[in-house]
């Protein structure tokens, strides 16, 4: 999953205490005494999720990260799982590999910038940042300033031909999900791009300094990012326009010098849930020139196709996903270790499409369904931006059934459907999971907006719903999510040493199969709910 919380140091001891997994100490266990509780005998079903875990959550795997050999040999794992359980090759050339072409792309050389003919200072007035499309950017434009950037923002003014100037975030009136996905700066360009605006630079203030400070983002612009290349061998960028550059607060004044409405009062403005601040043009021209780097390299997604057994409902696809690859090596932590094994984050979510992938040949589904093990979902949801771009010709997807980072380590009462509530899909998943006495929760987390953070809201993005499946809070469900997430998670703890229940990931698998057959079987497709956002905003089907 993509970032969510910062965590804190982790403790291995839980893995001898399976019956109390919250459990913490201070020192190291034996290495032996280790390895003989990993390698406890368990029954065969539960074996073959364990199976698979410990091959892709292995130090061999190296973290699984896109773009690595290691990776590349995780994909031919699940390729070869898929091929056992009986699904067709769904990728290119008849195999079960999607090729992603990917691009890593910095920032190159230096930055020069002026203000109406005043020097700006890189690294002090602002930070350049790389664009994914070109190598050289040179601009000298008008500026205007238009708030958040969200579309009433924008229809305030005239930005065409001109540089917008943003703050970062979006209005507090608004829920979580609406202003993580308005707030996301990708998505304010894309809709300057539309009303003709050339480039857009981002304004630090006194809250986001709080949360990222400017010599963070500094230091983050010069790291390599990466995403999907284009034919032409440029990167993707939803908008055709640069984000390019990151102005402090001292930078940012200085945009704002002469304005009838100082920085300092505009600041003051913000934080109110519904600001009353004017959307305007800058006073000063905006001459910026930046350049990029880039580096090809290559990943794949791992596609299985089960047909649809009925003649006409077969033509519809429902696609169940997880996501294969992690964060790589990284620094050591307190034990040493460096590697990333992400057992958690996403490997039990992948042996656990495979697990449910075999079920399905008990009898087969009315509608398609397709099995998909995404990469780069680490590096921004690339894999599957790639995937819901390039769609195989199999059929039209009518919903996508998302695992992300499923936490195992307590026995489930209940489970949360993220994005449940907006689609046709929550009754089904209730309905599924009473079938094995689970309740359905609702979001016990909506301030984090998981619902735009991982892999299926690429497919809302098109229109699809879309739902990410995870245990719930019930019981001790709070207390081992917290503790994985300020212990392991993205840490090199994420590994077999956790405490992970092996019947609860057969349980997991037995709850997602039922979800998966109900959808596939049901006479009509998914819709979403009459007057959805999201469904509004991409044009998705509707219940009447």
């Amino acid at each position: 999953m993509k970032t969510l919380l910062p965590p804190a140091r982790a403790s291995l001891i839980a893995l001898l205490a399976l019956s109390a997994p919250l459990a913490a100490q201070d020192t190291v266990p034996d290495p032996a005494t280790v390895n003989a509780a990993i390698n406890a005998p368990l029954p065969a079903d539960q074996a073959a999720i364990k199976a698979h875990v410990m091959f892709l959550a292995s130090d061999a795997m190296k973290g699984r990260e896109a773009g690595s050999g290691e990776y590349d040999i995780a994909a031919q794992y699940v390729a070869s799982r898929f091929y056992a359980a009986g699904l067709r090759p769904g990728g290119g050339a008849g195999g079960y590999l999607q090729a992603v072409p990917l691009v890593r792309y910095r920032t190159s050389g230096e930055s020069r910038a002026a203000l109406g003919g005043r020097t700006l200072v890189a690294g002090t007035d602002y930070v350049p940042l790389a664009d994914p499309r070109r190598a050289k950017v040179s601009l000298d434009a008008p500026l205007v300033f238009a708030g958040y950037g969200v579309p009433d923002d924008l229809a305030r003014l005239d930005v065409k031909g001109k540089i917008v100037a943003l703050l970062p975030g979006a209005p507090h009136d608004l829920n979580a999900e609406q202003r993580a996905y308005l707030g996301s700066i990708d998505t304010k360009a894309e809709a300057a791009a539309a009303r003709g605006a050339v480039a857009v630079i981002q304004l630090v203030t006194p809250g986001s300094e709080r949360t990222t400070p400017f010599a963070r983002v500094a230091e983050r612009s010069a790291r390599p990012r990466m995403t999907w290349a284009e034919a032409d061998g440029s990167g993707h960028a939803d908008a055709p326009i640069p984000v390019v550059a990151t102005f402090s607060e001292a930078g940012a004044a200085k945009l704002f010098a002469g304005t009838r409405i100082s920085w300092a009062a505009l600041v003051k403005e913000a934080k109110r849930p519904v600001p009353r601040y004017a959307a305007q043009p800058l006073p000063a021209r905006l001459t910026i020139d930046t350049a990029s780097a880039f580096e090809a390299a290559r990943s794949s997604n791992v596609i299985g196709v089960l047909p649809g057994s009925d003649a006409a409902l077969a033509k519809e696809v429902v696609v169940l996903s997880a996501h294969l690859d992690h964060i790589g090596v990284t620094a050591p932590d307190a034990r040493g270790d460096t590697i990333n094994n992400g057992a958690l984050d996403d490997a039990i979510g992948i042996a656990s499409l495979i697990e449910e992938a075999k079920r399905f040949h008990e009898r087969a589904p009315r509608r398609t369904v397709m099995f998909v093990a995404f990469t780069a979902e680490e590096k921004g949801l690339i894999g599957s931006d790639y995937f819901t771009a390039h769609l195989p010709a199999t059929g039209t997807i009518v919903a996508d059934v998302n695992l992300d980072m499923p936490i195992l380590t307590y026995r489930f009462e209940d489970m949360v459907a993220f994005g449940g509530d907006r689609s046709t899909l929550g009754p089904v998943i209730g309905r599924a999971l009473a079938g094995i006495g689970v309740t359905l929760s609702p979001d016990p987390m909506p301030g984090e907006a998981i619902f735009v953070r991982s892999d299926h809201f690429n497919f809302v993005r098109r229109g699809i719903p879309a739902v990410f499946l995870w245990p719930g809070p019930k019981g001790p469900g709070k207390a081992a999510t917290d503790d994985f997430m300020n212990k392991h998670y993205h840490r090199p703890s994420d590994d077999l040493t956790q405490p992970i229940l092996w019947d609860q990931a057969v349980r997991f698998v037995d709850a997602n199969y039922r979800i998966a057959r109900e959808i596939a079987d049901a006479d009509t497709r998914p819709l979403w709910n009459r007057g959805d956002y999201f469904a509004g905003l991409f044009d998705g089907p509707m219940a009447p």
